[in-house]
């Protein structure tokens, strides 16, 4: 191939979604020009899915060591040690311009690649989690539609491969509208004998593909997901994978049952950019070279190129690196699932990246030019949007008069409602190890044979980054850590989904990396490092722009005896209410100033993270000392909703009085950070508000647990609210259908 004269015709790197500087580079690597295959080997390897082009430099403010730490970012996901010679993997991927044309298609295979995500660390996936953001319905069907698509997509997908989908949370705004946001989470179980690696080691050794056909579906899915979003058309589809559940489960015994053997010495998914992808990341972390052949590999369509049988996407294979004489071994445990597993090349030890075709060469890279991604500094301008926001004073806006009507309206707000119209289309009790189920804090799986659990979490708020990214990138990892201990679990570590629009745009990449900086200082004030996680760029449209900037966070937690886990439901009539952290005058960035009064301003909570970790301290031991009857983080919504979900949750009412000179909007519905609501019977009480004295940490009993199921809230002697609990219980678990609208 030549150079094309510009001008006379499109050029074809251009075309590929690389820029002339990065196709100089390229020849400048190959030491001539390339031709189709080789340049659609760079294009899928150099693009931001791929080459994580615009955030590799940032990714060096992150902690990703610790104690617990086994496996940091660099694998296929990061593993974390519970004791007992046991580990936990998790990673967290997004599926979103996928999702956005193909909406069911989209999710479920999102599901799918992070189960093989886990799968290749030789760990059996234990349970699944989602977080979704969709555009508000309104009165539109087309919006109602795509969110009903992409839940059916996950529920369909993990009901049938039996990995319990046990939480995660459903978002809404706006800024989604043309741009939805489906990112996956996946945990999975091993002994730290059982560690796979992603690494092609022993020159001669076989690469062999296990599992699934591969086919023209998912072609340039890498180089699809590192550009904005246009209209959908006929050749976005072309990169939509198509995922079988069944083939899935399958493939998930077969290759565990392989690792019981000693016959496999490297692993990879199959994800992003095929064949490909998975070879050359083998290759460059053995330090070694790849030979394939693509005659070789089991086809489903007929006279697929060279290039697009290595960048196919389809769905449920995976590569694995086998030792020389045991691919018959390995074959006969496939044959025996029904699958077939085939060497498609070897191990070589020159380091260059070759394929061929029916034995004839047609390209040749050096491996570590490909993992060699040209990365990205680029200018960061604070938005103009923030001037604006940030003057917003609580004085401009008035105290609604009728706060029990706001009450109602809060419950049944879509960030805030019941997602029990989600999680009833999740089989999330397959496997029976789920504790807590999903409309908890966080999901609680129990370890089998022992007396002890693992928390999970997915959590985010766009919003808080929005009006201030790093701030609220904190507070994000903050929330997740709360929704851990108040559950009884130790926080351990966390896996990031970074969701933003185009950084090429300088207000954009402010966002990302204001909101990276926060995640690591908070993630170093918890001490939960970051063991990998995802970047997902390019999330706008022309029609909408950006999406919000979306840091997702997903984290793990220890819970050492199962005895420790707490739920956030009132237990018992006369049980004492303790109200932990200090209520400030705020109302910016709250739910209460978006759902209520329309806005989206203000500033984010203040929130001091070496008090965050010492309260979060606190609430663990109290728990582990069994001085709590229910406990649960104030949120979204503020004091008043997270009471009404506790006494909800426990069908008994509540007697409130407080005293605190605030307005009542913020006092009910502000979003102070690091606060949290215990109940605790008479025996226990004491004790609670004496360690919370000892450490230097607000705390005050605010009233008592009530079998009258009436919700009420003093303040100064003036009642606020005075509300029957089935009013607060209708507005809440009906909110979700309601904005739905459906007859399911």
């Amino acid at each position: 191939m030549s150079k094309m004269k510009v001008g006379m015709e499109e050029k074809l790197w251009i075309k590929a979604g690389l820029t002339d500087s990065e196709y100089e580079l390229l020849t400048s690597h190959m030491g001539r020009e390339p031709n189709t295959v080789e340049l659609a080997l760079y294009a899928q390897m150099w693009s931001e899915h791929c080459g994580y082009t615009h955030t590799r430099p940032l990714f060096k403010h992150f902690l990703t060591t610790g104690p617990r730490i086994v496996q940091g970012p660099g694998e296929n996901a990061g593993i974390v040690d519970i004791d007992d010679d046991e580990v936990i993997t998790f990673k967290l991927e997004s599926h979103n311009h996928p999702s956005a044309i193909a909406p069911f298609q989209g999710a479920a295979t999102g599901v799918g690649g992070i189960i093989r995500d886990i799968l290749a660390m030789g760990a059996y996936p234990i349970a699944s989690l989602n977080s979704l953001h969709f555009g508000h319905p309104g009165n539109e069907g087309n919006t109602r539609w795509l969110i009903s698509e992409v839940i059916h997509g996950i529920g369909e997908y993990g009901n049938c491969v039996g990995v319990p989908t046990v939480g995660g949370e459903v978002r809404f705004s706006n800024a989604y509208k043309g741009n939805p946001l489906v990112n996956a989470m996946c945990v999975g179980f091993m002994k730290k004998s059982q560690i796979k690696k992603a690494i092609a080691t022993g020159v001669g050794n076989s690469l062999m593909i296990v599992g699934n056909l591969t086919g023209r579906d998912g072609m340039g899915g890498a180089s699809f997901a590192s550009k904005d979003l246009e209209e959908e058309n006929d050749a976005d589809r072309g990169a939509i994978q198509v995922g079988d559940p069944f083939m899935e489960k399958l493939l998930i015994e077969a290759c565990l049952e392989v690792f019981e053997e000693d016959y496999v010495v490297g692993v990879q998914d199959m994800g992003a950019a095929g064949i490909l992808s998975s070879s050359v990341e083998t290759a460059s972390k053995a330090g070694n070279g790849v030979e394939i052949d693509v005659a070789l590999v089991p086809k489903r369509e007929a006279k697929m190129r060279p290039e697009e049988v290595m960048i196919s996407e389809s769905q449920e294979r995976m590569l694995l690196i086998v030792k020389k004489g045991m691919e018959d071994k390995v074959n006969k445990i496939f044959h025996k699932w029904d699958l077939h597993a085939v060497v498609i090349g070897h191990v070589t030890d020159d380091g260059m990246y070759r394929v061929l075709e029916d034995g004839k060469k047609v390209g040749e890279v050096p491996v570590w030019s490909l993992m060699d991604a040209p990365t990205y500094l680029l200018e960061a301008e604070e938005p103009a949007h923030l001037k604006h926001t940030l003057s917003f004073r609580n004085e401009d806006v008035a105290v609604p008069e009728d706060l029990h009507a706001v009450l109602i309206k809060m419950l049944g707000a879509p960030d805030i409602c019941s997602k029990e119209w989600v999680y009833r289309q999740y089989d999330f009790r397959v496997q029976m190890n789920t504790v807590v189920k999903p409309g908890s804090d966080a999901a609680i799986l129990r370890i089998k044979g022992r007396d002890k659990g693992v928390g999970i979490t997915m959590d985010s708020n766009g919003r808080y980054c929005y009006l201030n990214p790093r701030r609220g990138a904190q507070s994000i990892v903050a929330e997740s850590a709360r929704n851990q201990v108040v559950s009884g679990a130790e926080p351990i570590a966390i896996t990031d989904g970074l969701n933003f629009g185009n950084p090429e745009k300088p207000e954009v990449y402010y966002q990302l990396e204001q909101s990276i900086l926060g995640i690591s200082e908070a993630c170093r004030a918890l001490d939960t490092p970051v063991i990998g996680g995802n970047a997902s760029l390019y999330n706008q449209t022309p029609e909408f722009g950006a999406i919000y900037p979306t840091p997702i966070i997903g984290m793990t937690g220890l819970v050492k005896s199962l005895k420790h886990v707490t739920t956030m439901e009132f237990k018992q009539a006369g049980d004492f209410i303790v109200l932990i952290g200090e209520t400030k005058a705020e109302l910016g960035a709250s739910e209460y100033l978006d759902w209520i009064h329309g806005l989206v301003m203000g500033d984010v909570p203040e929130l001091d993270l070496k008090l965050e970790r010492k309260s979060q301290d606190y609430i663990l031991a109290v728990i582990r000392k069994g001085l709590v009857q229910s406990a649960h983080d104030l949120g979204d919504g503020g004091l008043a909703v997270a009471l009404a979900e506790s006494c909800i949750a426990g069908d008994l009412g509540a007697d409130i009085s407080l005293d605190l000179d605030i307005r009542s909007d913020a006092l009910l519905f502000g979003e102070s950070q690091t606060r949290f609501m215990l109940s605790a019977t008479g025996k226990s009480v004491d004790s609670l508000i004496q360690m919370a004295a000892e450490k230097g940490i607000e705390a005050a009993v605010i009233g008592r647990v009530t079998k009258n199921k009436q919700i009420v809230i003093n303040n100064l002697g003036s009642n606020l609210i005075n509300i029957n609990l089935a009013e607060c219980a209708t507005a809440f678990n009906t909110g979700f259908d309601k904005l739905m609208k459906s007859d399911r």
